[in-house]
């Protein structure tokens, strides 16, 4: 059992069935068929009846883009758990996977998972627990038990960081060349527009002096200088000052 307990398998799982025989169980399915002191783990055992009817929990580690990352044993009267989904039916016959009591699973994506369920072991109904297991629940009076472990990330190795940064966006030497002046007080943070790189440059026709600049005649107005104006216009006041005086 110190074995047993100590020793974290190296994958977590991924998927948890039912099957009828542990003869029937799917490629790359682990199958719990016995206790961990020795004896049979049908989960439908009838006490007091023979029957001919077994069922199995089985699991996988196959690697792939999910996990499993909880298991609930409720009764099959209670609301299905948020985010659980039931196994309702068996894996190699699609008959009804268990009575009285329903195994429900929680998946999520490997990337988003910080935990992960290991290994599930089933024990008779005794005073024994399982070290650095939990126990989730009973069925057909056994106690179902699981081991929780971290979910490795995967790291990028030197080549790739190496890759990445080389092949980084070019506008990032554009932008320097461009306005270094954004990139000195934004700190890296300036978005590219589309106005970046165009020229703003006052055409030299506008640099003549405004006196040698002909009269336009716009739709029979004449723009004239200010001398014309004052000339045109030019008023006195000389009749307002006899009448003062």
């Amino acid at each position: 059992m110190s074995e047993l307990s100590n020793k974290l398998p190296s994958d977590p799982i991924s998927a948890v069935g039912v099957i009828t025989s542990f003869s029937k169980a799917p490629d790359d399915y682990t199958v719990v068929a016995q206790t961990t002191d020795g004896s049979d783990a049908d989960l439908w055992k009838d006490g007091l009846f023979k029957s001919k009817v077994t069922r199995y929990l089985c699991f996988t580690r196959k690697p792939g883009p999910d996990v499993v990352v909880d298991i609930k044993v409720i009764d099959i009267k209670d609301a299905l758990p948020e985010g659980y989904t039931p196994v309702e039916e068996t894996m190699d016959t699609k008959e009804t996977a268990m009575r009285k009591r329903r195994l429900c699973v929680k998946i999520s994506p490997r990337a988003a998972a910080e935990t992960a369920v290991y290994d599930i072991q089933i024990i008779a109904k005794t005073k024994y627990h399982l070290v650095n297991y939990v126990c989730i629940g009973e069925i057909n009076s056994m106690g179902v038990w699981y081991r929780i472990g971290d979910v490795p990330k995967l790291q990028s190795s030197p080549e790739t960081a190496s890759t990445a940064n080389s092949e980084a966006p070019s506008h990032t030497a554009r932008r320097t060349m461009s306005r270094p002046e954004d990139e000195h007080q934004n700190s890296g943070n300036y978005t590219m527009t589309a106005l970046d790189d165009v020229p703003f440059v006052v055409p030299e026709k506008f640099f003549q002096n405004p006196k040698e600049m002909q009269q336009v005649n716009l739709m029979g107005i004449t723009i004239k200088s200010l001398a014309e104006i004052e000339e045109e216009f030019q008023y006195n006041f000389t009749t307002e000052r006899s009448i003062a005086v």
